[in-house]
């Protein structure tokens, strides 16, 4: 987590100023020392320059790239990727990461030599980067695989989840697990409501987050409304099918937790925006006959799981709290029945 205040603090600035002095040494420079620098300054620092950006990314790419497999250098290699995975929300010129970022990914995809957290950091780097410039679709989705490579390392983590364990018993094993689930669905959360080339993979990743909603919702609960929420977001995505969430399995868990929810509950208003979405989606007509045919029988099919599971009636049921609650939330959701349904 960024430090807001740290920038404008002397540490800060005297870190600066030794990053930029130890690089002008050049032959004589101290390359850990370097590397410490760049590492404390990527990791605390609330902006940095386009100067240090520089610096920083060709030191600790530098580091990154090893590739031998002893403990030492995967802990390097770890925290110098956890550093550049800390450069969030804006530009990076592609000349500085690019192919050396696309070649730890391959190597580790090939290999396993990084640890988990290594290389959910280099991933997280490249979502950042997605996010504020969507160049890098292409390589993220169809040259990396990342809806197969967040899928395996998710379902990965889930099984290491157990409900039973106590985290102090286990020297903080779980603990290390769980952090590592909020990172990747973070990074899911930021990639998939954006993306635009969307493929079976990242259909096998949607059906990963409805595990991991099942697997930690009783035990971590805050997992629940965030996988909601990604779902809730994706669904406003009109590159992705509606047939991936019947086919991961999406719309019939949000069907269950509409049962389970009261109104009083975030999940409950999850659900509502959930079905929203995707009622406003499939009552907008295909022009091509074949797509206009799968839309009628994806609202079939959708719609005759909402009779069955008795979805018309919790929303109506719940009619007048909507009005009650839309008052605190600015009407932010319609009061018309007919929205939250398919079948028009």
């Amino acid at each position: 987590m960024h430090d807001y205040y740290f920038r404008n603090s002397s540490l800060n600035k005297r870190i600066e100023k030794m990053i930029i002095e130890e690089e002008k040494k050049k032959e004589e420079r101290n390359e850990k020392l370097l590397t410490d620098l760049c590492e404390c300054h990527l990791l605390l620092s609330y902006e940095i320059s386009s100067e240090l950006l520089s610096i920083c990314m060709s030191c600790l790419l530098k580091v990154a790239l090893k590739k031998e497999e002893n403990e030492v250098t995967q802990k390097e290699v770890e925290i110098a990727l956890l550093a550049l995975g800390n450069i969030e929300f804006y530009e990076v010129p592609k000349e500085l990461y690019l192919n050396e970022l696309k070649e730890i990914i391959e190597h580790q995809q090939k290999h396993r030599n990084l640890t988990s957290l290594a290389y959910q950091s280099a991933w997280q780097f490249f979502i950042y980067r997605f996010y504020a410039n969507g160049f890098l679709e292409d390589t993220i989705a169809n040259e990396l695989h990342f809806g197969r490579e967040a899928a395996r390392e998710l379902e990965d983590l889930i099984k290491c989840v157990d409900s039973k364990r106590n985290t102090k018993e286990n020297g903080g094993k779980e603990a290390k697990e769980v952090l590592l689930m909020w990172r990747w669905l973070y990074a899911i959360y930021d990639y998939l409501p954006m993306c635009e080339l969307w493929n079976e993979e990242l259909v096998g990743l949607l059906g990963s987050i409805v595990k991991l909603f099942r697997a930690a919702k009783d035990n971590y609960p805050d997992f629940r409304d965030d996988c909601l929420i990604t779902f809730g977001r994706t669904a406003e995505n009109t590159a992705v099918e509606i047939g991936a969430f019947l086919k991961s399995g999406a719309i019939g868990l949000f069907l269950e937790e509409v049962k389970q929810s009261t109104l009083e509950d975030e999940i409950m208003w999850n659900c509502l925006n959930f079905f929203l979405n995707i009622s406003k989606r499939l009552k907008e007509k295909e022009e091509d006959e074949k797509k206009e045919e799968e839309r009628k029988d994806k609202k079939r099919k959708i719609f005759e799981r909402m009779e069955e599971e008795g979805f018309e009636d919790i929303v109506e049921s719940l009619c007048d709290e909507i009005s009650i609650q839309n008052e605190k939330y600015y009407n932010s959701f319609s009061l018309n029945i007919s929205d939250y349904f398919v079948s028009g």
